[in-house]
């Protein structure tokens, strides 16, 4: 399939949000709280012109789609850029298409299309920033073998979802990563 029909075949935001049962307060949590700022806006007027398209991998349980999604549909607002979802699990053919270092099945993943469907840009599944966050978070981890290993990372994923849903710097960090790979 090509990526237009992809595109196509996928559910709208409103139709994606409407199906989650993981994340979905959270999702909306930060959607209305995030609001772009002067730097965002004026990058968004160099792509609005465009006529991008994005499609968005994702899962409603994944924590990263819950931060970067939010993200995603603000500047696709602001940028006039039509959102279609598709849901990874069921559509492994795509995602294989984008796996990160050749073997993650990780997501979000966003493509960017054009009119005609070709790819202009892929993004995901993490800010940069925000993977060195996560890096350093999990090296305090103890070893898997460690009787307390699946509590303490339990709790890490806690910590890190409290801090994506709170500190507006890390929504600020997506955005402009997101944008970056839109030059």
């Amino acid at each position: 399939m090509e990526l237009l029909d992809w595109f196509n075949k996928g559910l709208t935001p409103e139709a994606y949000i409407e199906g989650m049962n993981v994340n979905k307060d959270e999702m909306n949590k930060i959607y209305s709280a995030y609001s772009l700022n002067s730097e965002e806006q004026e990058q968004i007027q160099a792509i609005k012109d465009k006529g991008l398209k994005v499609i968005v991998l994702s899962e409603d349980w994944c924590g990263d789609a819950m931060l970067n999604n939010p993200i995603l549909l603000k500047l696709a607002e602001a940028a006039e850029m039509d959102v279609r979802f598709i849901l990874r699990d069921q559509n492994l053919e795509l995602m294989d298409q984008y796996l990160t270092n050749g073997t993650s099945r990780a997501i979000p993943i966003f493509i960017f299309i054009d009119q005609d469907g070709e790819e202009k840009a892929v993004w995901g599944p993490r800010a940069e920033k925000l993977q060195e966050l996560v890096t350093s978070e999990r090296g305090k981890l103890p070893d898997q073998e460690s009787p307390d290993f699946k509590d303490k990372q339990m709790d890490m994923y806690k910590g890190l979802k409290a801090r994506y849903l709170q500190e507006e710097e890390l929504w600020h960090t997506v955005a402009g990563s997101i944008l970056a790979s839109l030059k």
